[in-house]
């Protein structure tokens, strides 16, 4: 639905600013800037992350007293959906070298690598093959490939982001392999935004001091997510792709490494066993648990399996208090709350401004920075603006980017988000759009080092599911970036440690050994994971 008319007149109070903050950009100023002190200040009084009683310990596992969010703990001390009474380790499957669990975009870079060193591999998907958030990452994709530009400049943004609590083996990788990585995608052919000449644009992202963002207009994960798709479908012959087929529980071998899983067929509910001599997680991040009742940009899939599988084996999870909420998430039409409003609007010259059209944050602050800005704003200095259902929020002021870069510049550098916001009849090239924080990344996860292994011998991990890369804050066009580098480097070496694995016999007795946990820990639920998909019906009624 269009503006109503009470919004149409708040629109006007935007309209009016215009001019002088043109004239504020031209001068090189912005406003306000914060320093370390405001910074670690306004993140601690608004950031979702210190809402008090949103996070509770976990009693039981290798990370028994960490801090996690309740909807991961409750994940995380439920009961196993498999019954080991009913399961019989003798009727295999799919016998393969390498079972990747995800299709998404780090799981599809996985397969490719992994079969190019000569294994064979099964890649076994929730949804379809691509319905993950890959495909729905707009931004951009981070590589430090300019003369200006250095991957050791990569490294100190990306770790000042994440507030210093990177892994420094794992970025390392990410900002030394980011050349590669574009230049690999371009091989396979992704159509990555150039000029005239050739030359692949780059623009400035959120937390960045050099402009390294390569994109392929608003919809630069799908264009990876379709090239990567499809090459995976060119090699149908080695590679084989099972969709709708979740994976519920890791089988161990008797010696503890990793040697399969159990799979469930959505449609028919079979369980399938999958043997294999080494498994790679990509099953992405947590976004559809609504932590603390936030929407998120997620996919319907996002719902933390690859957390709970891995747990249960016998991993550590690292970074799990810290999760990312996106700063521009939509909260106007109602349709449309929670969908994704690239970062890259905001490098491109919109601007974050209130219910009188202040500019009250530089809209280019880390996510972090830029959510609790938002929030304060909201709830704190009551100049956030209302809409029909009683969301507050805040005016994103696209059309600065027609003032800007010339007339039809928004609709050029975001069609999608110009025909998504058409629909509703709403002008984003004339009239600002709505936003509010929105959940959008699981900052941590499961514990790997550069070789992106876990700590269970044979199980490795990959994108999102992974923790450590981008510490408590990711940094924009990183996660695309963190697929392709770990999903390559998961498939590798994979694919080597499956030549010259040794597996013992099947065995689920570490599900039976969780199961024990729960009750020595005195914890009684009726509460079943992984929750493969979110119960909106169950919360509707």
């Amino acid at each position: 639905m269009p503006y109503p008319d009470n919004l149409k007149e708040l629109i006007k109070k935007v309209e009016a600013t215009r001019k002088s903050r043109m004239e504020q950009v031209k001068r090189g100023e912005h406003f306000p800037i914060l320093d370390a002190v405001g910074r670690e200040a306004i993140l601690k009084k608004y950031h979702p992350d210190y809402i008090q009683g949103a996070k509770r310990e976990l009693r039981i596992g290798k990370n028994k007293g960490s801090i996690v969010p309740n909807e991961v703990a409750d994940l995380l001390e439920s009961r196993p959906l498999v019954d080991i009474n009913k399961i019989d380790l003798q009727d295999v499957d799919y016998d393969v070298d390498v079972l990747i669990i995800g299709g998404g975009g780090a799981g599809s870079a996985a397969a490719l690598i992994a079969e190019e060193n000569g294994v064979s591999v099964l890649i076994a998907t929730k949804l379809r093959h691509g319905d993950a958030n890959t495909m729905m990452a707009e931004g951009g994709i981070q590589a430090a490939d300019k003369p200006d530009d250095s991957p050791a400049m990569h490294y100190l943004d990306t770790l000042g982001g994440g507030h210093f609590d990177n892994d420094p083996q794992l970025i390392k990788a990410l900002a030394l392999e980011a050349p590669k990585a574009v230049k690999w995608l371009e091989g396979l052919g992704v159509m990555f935004d150039k000029d005239a000449e050739g030359t692949m644009k780059t623009l400035l992202g959120a937390g960045t001091s050099r402009k390294r963002m390569h994109s392929a207009g608003d919809m630069t994960g799908a264009e990876i997510m379709r090239t990567l798709r499809d090459e995976v479908k060119n090699r149908k012959d080695t590679i084989k792709v099972i969709e709708f087929s979740p994976a519920i529980e890791l089988v161990l071998d008797e010696n503890g490494k990793c040697a399969g899983a159990v799979l469930q067929n959505l449609e028919t509910g079979e369980l399938l066993l999958v043997r294999a001599k080494a498994v790679i997680i990509a099953t992405g991040g947590f976004g559809r648990l609504h932590l603390q009742g936030f929407p998120t940009t997620n996919h319907y899939g996002a719902t933390a399996d690859g957390l709970v599988l891995c747990y249960r084996a016998g991993c550590s999870l690292r970074y799990m208090d810290a999760s990312q909420f996106h700063p521009t998430g939509v909260i106007f039409p109602e349709q449309n709350v929670g969908l994704l409003i690239t970062e890259k609007v905001r490098g491109s010259g919109a601007e974050i401004v209130n219910i009188d059209g202040e500019q009250f944050v530089y809209p280019l602050e880390p996510r972090d920075i830029e959510s609790s800005a938002i929030i304060r704003e909201c709830l704190d200095r009551k100049k956030g603006v209302t809409t029909p259902t009683g969301r507050l929020g805040v005016w994103l002021d696209s059309p600065m980017i027609e003032i800007s870069k010339g007339e039809g510049s928004v609709k050029s550098l975001f069609p999608a988000k110009y025909k998504q916001f058409m629909r509703h009849g709403i002008d984003i090239s004339k009239e600002p759009m709505l936003v509010y924080p929105t959940l959008h990344y699981q900052n941590g996860g499961v514990t790997i080092n550069e070789r992106a292994e876990s700590e269970v011998p044979n199980l490795f991990v990959a994108g999102e599911a992974s923790g450590g890369v981008h510490g408590r804050n990711r940094l924009m066009g990183n996660s695309l970036l963190d697929i392709i580098v770990f999903g390559c480097r998961a498939g590798e070496n994979a694919a080597i440690k499956s030549k010259d694995a040794a597996q013992g016999k099947l065995s689920l007795m570490h599900i039976k050994e969780y199961n024990n946990m729960l009750d020595k820990a005195g914890i009684k639920t009726d509460r079943v994971s992984p929750m493969i998909l979110p119960d909106y019906a169950g919360k509707i009624g």
